[in-house]
């Protein structure tokens, strides 16, 4: 059995048994059958697929956020982001299908008829995080299902009832036997599954060594793997900054979700002229969270996902303060902190320098660390000093400056004037320990897709 251990009290909130060799057999042979038949199918039948599930999901959306709350902390009054989120990216991606999908058509040749159609690969392997358990699916699920594909769903053993929760709103719309299965598994299964003949993609989300498991189980294979692994996101603030905005706008992409987002803010580096205003707009506006039981409404920061997260996030404090690091944020003022569960206050860090780890390695909590900077070079230096690359982010009021700072980062996504979004119109993808390959978008489609060329004489 597996059990999800609520951050909420530390209690079993469910359990779930683990495949078996049979219930994993049928799952694959099943998927196959299925996605045979599917490819043949038109767009039409596959968007009102979607466009069914959605409604269901959305019917459900306050249902969720409660199970959201209790499967991973965050607050129930930010639960229907969430369903936002997931409906905005599954529509958009299922409406632009049909053009990203069809034939590529080279110059006519006389004599010929030449295109490059797009084929399904076939069964792709979704393996899901829990920090955003519907988002992370969907930009996997939605595609794959439009393009052609079956979809094999593994969840995070935390989130495991919101994969269940996804695939039943695709059974209550109609979906096909064995289109989409979802199925429970420990790492040695996934890996089983992972070099089965039948799976032809891989899309994991999850941590670098995560995903160096994936590299490592598919090593024999010649399968496509997207991994969307860790991430070390910057944030620069010229001395032409709108201050308050931003404080806000940065203190939201730093803690949202008790900072467990891979493209969360996690090191800030401020020009010398504003960097004073800056700190002390960002500690007013981190007052004003209120740490708590993620199922109380007034709650808006909920605990991390489990006690040895948070112990790992207070040690890179504690260690970044033995090296010179000071805390702006008074632990006293937020009384649910505590070091014996996974309830923990979030803290701003100044005097910290890129030989301290919660500079340098992935955090993922409510932690971030603010440099002072004397020009846009040392900023873009430091921005680049990262062994991670998903996005980052300039905030200026000079348009032409951004976007020639932006020129210069190591990034995946490169932000102005905002942070921590998914924009279903853009590639997400990154560089680095950040992964490989992309989702979302035209080019998503190219992810979950294979070229075949047809080259066609004509009778003479």
């Amino acid at each position: 059995m597996v059990d999800i251990i609520s951050p909420v009290d530390g209690r079993v909130y469910a359990q779930r048994a683990l495949a078996d060799g049979q219930e994993i057999e049928s799952a694959l042979a099943k998927a196959e059958a299925a996605q045979a038949k599917w490819a043949s199918t038109d767009m039409a039948t596959r968007q009102q697929l979607i466009t069914a599930m959605l409604e269901i999901i959305d019917q459900q959306r306050d249902v969720i956020g409660e199970e959201l709350a209790w499967q991973m902390g965050r607050p129930v009054r930010y639960g229907g982001n969430e369903i936002n989120g997931f409906m905005e990216r599954a529509s958009h991606m299922a409406a632009i299908a049909e053009s990203a999908l069809q034939a590529v058509v080279p110059s006519e040749k006389p004599g010929f008829t030449r295109y490059i159609a797009r084929r399904p690969l076939g069964v792709v392997f979704v393996i899901a995080a829990w920090n955003y358990p519907y988002l992370i699916a969907v930009n996997s699920i939605v595609p794959a299902l439009m393009a052609g594909n079956a979809v094999i769903l593994k969840h995070s053993a935390q989130t495991m009832l919101c994969a269940e929760r996804i695939a039943a709103a695709f059974q209550q719309a109609g979906i096909a036997d064995g289109l989409l299965s979802v199925l429970h598994l420990d790492h040695q299964q996934t890996a089983s599954v992972i070099q089965d003949r039948r799976i032809a993609h891989v899309n994991f989300t999850g941590s670098v060594a995560g995903g160096r498991a994936v590299q490592q189980a598919a090593r024999d294979r010649f399968i496509s793997l997207g991994l969307e692994l860790g991430g070390k996101d910057p944030a620069y603030v010229r001395a032409d900054a709108d201050v308050p905005r931003t404080a806000e706008s940065l203190v939201d992409g730093s803690f949202f979700n008790s900072g467990q987002s891979c493209c969360g803010i996690e090191r800030i580096y401020a020009d010398a002229a504003v960097y004073d205003d800056l700190i002390d707009a960002m500690r007013q506006v981190t007052g004003q969270y209120i740490l708590g039981n993620p199922l109380d409404a007034e709650t808006t920061l909920g605990p991390m996902v489990r006690p040895s997260a948070a112990r790992f996030v207070r040690h890179q404090i504690s260690e970044a303060e033995m090296a010179g690091a000071s805390s702006l944020i008074n632990i006293g003022d937020f009384p649910a902190d505590d070091p014996a569960t996974a309830y923990m206050a979030p803290q701003i860090l100044v005097n910290v320098n890129h030989q301290m780890s919660v500079m340098r390695e992935e955090s993922f909590g409510p932690v971030v660390g603010i440099m002072p900077v004397h020009s846009d070079a040392e900023a873009i230096a430091l921005m680049n000093d990262s062994p991670f690359g998903l996005t980052a982010s300039v905030w200026t009021q000079d348009l032409a400056a951004g976007e020639a700072i932006g020129q210069q980062i190591q990034t995946g996504t490169f932000f102005m004037n905002r942070c921590d979004y998914l924009d279903p119109g853009l590639a997400w993808t990154g560089i680095g320990d950040t992964g490989r390959g992309a989702s979302l978008s035209q080019i998503g489609y190219e992810q979950l897709t294979r070229p075949m060329s047809f080259h066609l004489k004509h009778e003479q």
